[in-house]
Formats: C-alpha cells, structure tokens, sequence
C-alpha cells in the first residue's frame, strides 16, 4: 500500500482539485508504467470484466510501486475473499461493482478493514512486505484503504441518499452503461433520462461531502464531465484508447472501418466484393410506389423565417414516408430562431460558414459538417457571414415537419471541432475528421448518423465520395431513401431506368426499389444519402435485378 499516494489523492480531492486515471484491461504492465511515467493519480486495474488473471493484476500493482500514482483493482463481485486478495497482493484500494444498499457498502468497508473494526484477515503477501511489517501496515491500512462502490443501476440511484451517509466511503463511481440498461436502455452508454439520474445522484453525493468519478468518452466529455463536478475523471480504458488513435490515424487516410461484435468489419470492401447477392428482392419488398428525381428549385419552397427559406426535394408532395430532406438557405447573416422537433434532424453545410447552437453548445462548421439532433433538443442556426449566403442540406425524419419555438435561455459554450456525440445529445461530424470506409469499388462513405453513432435515432445517412468509375452493387432498402448529388455528376441506375443527377439535384428511392449510383464522368462525385431507417442496411441483389428485364421478386 502507497500511503503517501493515497493521502496525495485524497488532499486533491479535498481541495476539489481533479484526479485523472484511467483504466487497465490489458495484460501488459507497460500500460500501467507509461500511466506511472505520465503522472496519472490513479489507474483500476479490472478484475470483473475480461481476461485479466491474478498472475497479471499483481504485476500491473508492481508497476506503480513507490510512485505517486494509486492501483486500485476492480472486483468480480463484493466478495469478501476477492477484496482480502487484492488488498493483501499490494493494491492501494478496491473498486466494488453493482452496490446499491448501504448494507452492501458497509460489507465492503468490513472487508477491507481489518479487526476489530473490520473482518479482513492478515496476511504474510505484498501489503505485509511478506510478514516482514505486520504492525506497520495494520497500522496504517484501515485509514488509508481506498473502498469504491460503482453505482450502476437505478435501485442504486434511488437509494442514493442512504449509501451518502456511509462512513468510510469517499468516493463513489458510476458506470453509465450498466445503469442505461437497467433504465431499459442496454447497449446504451447514457440513455434517455440516465444522464439526469447520474447528475441528481452526482449532487446528492457532492452535498454530502464525498467524491465522484466517472470515464470519459472522448476530449471534450472529459472537459464536460469535470464542468458538472467529477473530480475523478478517467481518460478511458487503455484498449479503447488504443482503438480511438488508431481510428483517428486510418481516418487520415482514407482506411478507418467499424469493428461488429463477430470482429467483422462494417462495410469492409473484401467482405462486399465477396457479398453473394441475393437472386431476387424479398416479395415483402416489392415497391408500391415509383422512384422520383428532383431538381433544384422544382419542390415547394417555403420561407422559414426572415432570410431562411426550404427547398423541399424529398417529403410528403411525392409520396415519401417518415421522411424529408432539402435545401436550406441563409442570407447573409440570417438566422433560424431556437426551436425543436417531435422528431430528428440533419443539418449538413455545404456552402459558407455557420454557427450551430444545440441548448447551449455553440459549433461553429464549414462546408459537409454535419451536426445531427435528436428529438426534443433545442437549436439554433445562424449564417457567420455578413456578405455571403449559406447553404444546407436538411434531412428530417418526418414526411409532414414542424417545429415548436423555444424561447428558453442557455448559457452559451464554445465546443472544440472535434468528432463526437454529446451524451443524450447530438453528434457532430468535422469532415477533416470523420471515419470514412469503402461500401463499394472506388466509394469512400462517412457516417453522420445513425442509432448506433446517436441512441435512439429514426434515421441514418452520411457522406459518399464516388471517384471515376466508382459505383455500388444493386441493392434495395426496407425504407425510403434520398441521394442529393453535391458535388459532380451522378448516373443513377433504377430496375434500368438510367438517370443523370448533378447540381444538388436528389433522388427519392422508395422502399424496395432496386438501384445503385455510379460515377460515369472523369471528376469525383460526392453525395449526402439519408435513409428513412435507424440502421445503414441494404439487401444486395443480382445485376439483373437492376435492369428492366430482370426485375423480380420472391414469390
């Protein structure tokens, strides 16, 4: 046990200065001597998820030995042999999962304490320099140890109040994701409502003079998370860290990809020239209403507000279905008052500079940023030019739209032009920045959005980049679809009807029509593709089925 760094973690805290960490998944004990070697205050080593065995956790605990940085292992369970174990191997603290009674954390503080005010037995190991300084760290243990409840479910969240008043425990930790399911939203890092259980348990324990700590997502959660008042902020988990640069490196070049669960990659180009297209489109599928191509200009056109009015392309006037999309424009310095939807929206600039607003986090973007908003959230948009129009491109995933003004305050903050989705918020892609993948010979899409990259989304869509030559395979949806061709000249190809689309013009591809987009011309063709569906799926089919003769469906 590193007393002096206990004690050091504890003064900053007091002082409500932040303590940083991060979390060790991996067996290697390079990670925790790079964490002793950067100054991290603490890192957890986890025990309860993964593959780490007891061999390993010890030698991540002799990696910080006599440094100023505090190991603390996560436990399978609250388990009095578990917590015994990795205290008596050297750990300067125990983190405890799934507490949510204060009999549980009092079981937990007995464990870690050693008689009479506890039940942990003494051992001849690591904490006791092998039997060699019985009396010194008895002495010193019981007031030193580190005992962390993680509160990870909403029986904990309701019991909060009780588990404050506990002694000995100063810091409590949340685990998002475990509390999202048990809210009913699992797979979720932070559901609907679950970012303000965390904040009212986070204030409960605050007032109660203890201690919070919480992982961060990415740079600029971690700058939030410690404006709402974390003190213990984790930079992450050292394999998600690993992945998070190599996501940003491939980025730069063009060759980032998804993992899924069977580690496949999403839209992994080898894995679609592989793809064995089915003989024909499922009969449950067969369309019901025709493909429709649209100009600029040749929709309704509505004026928002003063200087901001919609070209609609796509939506109720040709039949689309949870669906509209179409060009905004802004004179210069114009704004769109605050406001929100019953449903999502897309906002991808495409001409000019502009200032995006989401209750408060204020974005500033360049042409093909996307920022995409939830139900709900109110928002602003404002054109930073004083001399120059500027352009968007809206997807709503509602064929019939309205809004309901908003005349609330909130308090502005700048958000660094980084990639990422605010927490129960939006997501916001920089293009410079964005993962890109292939879905198909000489294409290089960006996701903007979907229900993965932002829980609980209706719709999905991003940016494809076509060189010369580049096309996708036939294939149809479960949903409607909109294409608007932003940059160069695209052949869309629909059951044969062939079709030229260039100048922002966009086509509406209803659902289960079968079709795909080619580049035909020598310059590149760029496109924002926005599907009436919360998943970015396709039913690839034979070639065939693409032209007029071969257009069939099951029986």
């Amino acid at each position: 046990m590193k007393v002096p760094a206990l004690q050091r973690l504890r003064a900053r805290l007091q002082a409500r200065q932040p303590v940083y960490g991060m979390w060790i998944t991996l067996e290697s004990p390079s990670i925790c001597e790079m964490a002793v070697a950067l100054g991290l205050d603490w890192v957890v080593i986890d025990a309860e998820h993964g593959h780490l065995d007891w061999k390993e956790i010890i030698e991540h605990v002799r990696a910080t030995v006599r440094s100023q940085t505090v190991a603390l292992v996560r436990l399978a369970e609250n388990s009095p042999a578990l917590i015994k174990r990795a205290l008596d191997i050297g750990a300067d603290g125990v983190v405890i999962p799934w507490i949510e009674t204060p009999a549980q954390l009092e079981a937990a503080l007995k464990a870690a304490t050693y008689p009479p005010r506890g039940l942990r037995g003494i051992g001849a190991e690591r904490a006791t320099c092998w039997g060699q300084c019985f009396i010194e760290h008895t002495g010193e243990a019981d007031q030193n140890v580190l005992v962390i409840p993680i509160i990870e479910s909403v029986k904990a969240v309701r019991n909060i109040d009780q588990l404050a008043r506990v002694a000995g425990a100063d810091v409590f930790f949340f685990g998002p994701a475990d509390l999202s399911a048990t809210a009913g939203f699992p797979g979720q890092w932070e559901g609907p409502g679950v970012a303000g259980l965390i904040e009212q348990a986070k204030d409960t324990l605050r007032r109660a003079g203890k201690h919070c700590g919480v992982i961060a997502t990415d740079e600029a959660n971690l700058s939030q998370r410690r404006e709402q008042g974390f003190a213990m902020l984790g930079v992450g988990l050292d394999g998600s860290l690993l992945l998070r640069s190599l996501h940003r490196m491939l980025a730069s070049q063009g060759r980032d990809r998804a993992i899924r669960a069977g580690f496949t990659l999403e839209n992994d180009p080898v894995a679609v020239a592989n793809e064995l297209p089915a003989k024909c489109a499922p009969a449950e599928l067969r369309p019901d209403r025709p493909e429709v191509m649209n100009a600029r200009g040749a929709g309704p056109q509505l004026e928002i507000c003063p200087g901001v009015t919609l070209d609609v392309q796509v939506g109720g006037h040709n039949q689309a279905r949870q669906l509209t999309t179409g060009l905004v424009t802004f004179q210069p310095g114009a704004q769109l008052p605050c406001h929100r939807h019953t449903f999502a929206e897309s906002i991808t600039l495409l001409q000019g500079r502009a200032q995006v607003d989401v209750e408060g986090r204020v974005y500033e973007v360049g042409p093909l940023d996307n920022v995409t908003i939830p139900r709900g959230l109110a928002h602003r948009v404002n054109n930073l030019s004083r001399t120059q129009p500027a352009l968007f491109h809206v997807a709503l995933a509602s064929a019939a739209p309205d809004r309901e003004l908003v005349h609330q305050f909130f308090p502005k903050r700048a958000m660094p032009e980084v990639t990422q989705t605010q927490p129960g918020g939006e997501r916001v892609t920089f293009i410079r920045k964005a993962a890109r993948y292939s879905p198909g010979n000489h294409a290089g899409f960006v996701d903007f959005f979907n229900d993965e990259l932002v829980p609980g989304l209706e719709m999905s869509g991003g940016y494809g980049l076509f060189q010369p030559g580049g096309r996708l395979p036939a294939h149809l949806h479960d949903f409607d679809e909109s294409i608007c061709i932003v940059e160069g000249r695209a052949t869309c190809v629909v059951e044969g009807r062939r079709y030229a689309l260039d100048q922002l013009g966009t086509a509406l591809q209803p659902r289960g029509r079968i079709h795909y987009f080619i580049n035909e011309s020598t310059a590149a063709m760029g496109m924002i593709w926005v599907y009436a569906g919360p998943k970015p799926e396709r039913i690839v089919v034979a070639e065939e089925c693409a032209t007029a003769a071969g257009v069939a469906w099951g029986p």
